[in-house]
């Protein structure tokens, strides 16, 4: 697993433990190697984007019991991957962030002014 550092280069926080979430399910958006999706940008579910993501073939909003996923509903923490926020952003229907929980890695994919337009982390550095 990649080192637990934010965008700001701090300390990676807690995205959400409920629902559970992160590529290693501990409540992270930590990453490595074999995280080839990027699941590593938090964001605060809207039903605008969730209509969104099931738009363009990922249903985050239908329970899966099969998989253990109650499916997401508006206000849930979820670590995206960062190409869909990409995605999401240039087509204006990108959820808000928590930044100060969204790894460092983003970055290879998602400049940091673009991230900063929905910033709702809390703490900042």
């Amino acid at each position: 697993m990649d080192e637990s550092i934010n965008v700001f280069g701090k300390p990676l926080e807690t995205c959400s433990r409920t629902p559970m979430t992160g590529f290693f399910r501990n409540g992270c958006c930590d990453t490595s190697d074999e995280d080839t999706g990027a699941h590593t940008v938090c964001a605060v579910m809207t039903r605008e984007f969730l209509a969104f993501s099931k738009y363009v073939g990922n249903d985050l909003s239908t329970p899966r019991p099969e998989y253990g996923f109650a499916g997401l509903k508006e206000g849930d923490r979820w670590c995206l991957c960062a190409t869909r926020f990409l995605q999401a952003h240039e087509e204006g229907v990108a959820p808000q962030l928590n930044l100060s929980a969204t790894h460092i890695r983003t970055l290879n994919i998602v400049p940091l002014d673009v991230l900063t337009q929905y910033d709702r982390s809390q703490t900042q550095g």
